[in-house]
């Protein structure tokens, strides 16, 4: 049984209270998903960046603070979309002290 099935079946036994606490607790957990924002080992050092690029977050930050505007980055980065810029703000919003910290780390290099 996968445990996407023994959550279904557990799920059928909770009240309606503890299933609306099961709702909280998930809608918690992906509360900081970023949708088109990856982080993964191996790829830019773990450090979160668009998906389907390469394109770290904090250079598109960094790149944003040294007033490159929206329709710029999209020309410079053709497999760019907006919507992945609207991606990474949020992703810079929840996260500044991180991205802030890998600007100042890769200014450093």
């Amino acid at each position: 049984m996968s445990a996407l099935e023994a959550a279904e079946q557990l799920l059928a036994k909770l009240s309606r209270a503890e299933k609306a606490q099961v709702l909280q607790w998930a809608a918690r957990d992906l509360g900081d998903a970023f949708p088109g924002i990856e982080s993964r080992p191996g790829v830019c050092g773990g450090e979160p960046c668009i998906v389907r690029t390469r394109i770290p977050a904090w250079v598109l930050e960094q790149a944003r603070r040294l007033g490159t505007s929206e329709a710029e980055l999209l020309r410079i980065y053709p497999t760019l979309r907006a919507e992945d810029l609207a991606n990474v703000w949020a992703y810079v919003r929840s996260h500044r002290d991180e991205i802030s910290g890998q600007i100042e780390s890769n200014e450093a290099d």
